[in-house]
């Protein structure tokens, strides 16, 4: 799935639901004692800090502190 969709898609709230989902998901697996014992690959460490770094980025303005 391109980039631009996955940001598109997860602005809905079926999406956010989906993506919070799969994130529980994957920290609850992450937490797992067997998983934690083993090292992470250096390549999976450097996408993942590239995609923290561009989901950053993508936000151009301010969050607002209005209440609606």
């Amino acid at each position: 799935m391109r980039p631009e969709r996955q940001h598109h898609q997860w602005r809905s709230e079926t999406g956010s639901r989906l993506w919070l989902s799969g994130l529980i998901a994957a920290m609850q697996h992450a937490e797992r004692p067997d998983i934690r014992r083993q090292p992470v690959a250096p390549e999976i460490i450097a996408e993942l800090r590239a995609q923290l770094a561009s989901t950053a980025s993508l936000r151009s303005s301010p969050i607002s502190t209005l209440r609606h």
